[in-house]
């Protein structure tokens, strides 16, 4: 019976479901690749190195992380400062260069979008950085008001409408 020879038989078809646990992690390690591309893409429309709201992001950690080795006194200096700074380059000098005294927290008040009462909680920025150097207040509303600081420089719905309005003219002229 030599002359009986069987056929080869071939191996079943390999399945390309389910992937080996090598594709899964490099889906993975993409999958996590492109969304930390957006977030950073995205962090850098939204606060372009060398922009006003960099630069005031910036300078506003920097007040936060110091806000404890310096006195207050300097701390609500510095604040009152960056606010004004800010409050220039969202709105224009014409519009805020002018205001002072409880008027400033009044402004700041109607003119924050995220609704922080700057006139009931903001009277330490009038007063502490004009008072006497052992004069101290309680840190945690000057943490409150750094805090809102930060949220006020990060918003940006008026810049993005107004950016809006801009292209709607540029593209009807």
């Amino acid at each position: 019976m030599p002359g009986q020879l069987r056929d080869i038989r071939g191996l079943d078809a390999v399945s390309w479901w389910p992937p080996a646990p090598g594709w899964w992690i490099g889906a993975l390690l993409l999958l996590l690749t492109l969304i930390g591309l957006f977030l950073l893409i995205r962090h850098f429309i939204r606060y372009p190195p060398g922009s006003w709201r960099w630069e005031a992001r910036v300078a506003l950690r920097e007040l936060w992380q110091q806000r404890n080795r310096q006195s207050q006194k300097e701390s609500a200096a510095r604040l009152s400062e960056l606010l004004r700074r800010i409050a220039i380059a969202r709105f224009g000098r014409e519009k805020t260069a002018r205001i002072s005294g409880s008027e400033w927290l009044t402004w700041l008040a109607q003119s924050d979008p995220n609704g922080f009462d700057w006139s009931g909680r903001g009277g330490i920025l009038l007063n502490l950085p004009y008072a006497p150097d052992n004069r101290q207040t309680n840190s945690d509303e000057l943490d409150e008001l750094i805090l809102a600081a930060m949220r006020l420089a990060a918003h940006n719905r008026e810049d993005f409408s107004r950016w809006w309005e801009k292209a709607r003219r540029y593209a009807h002229v």
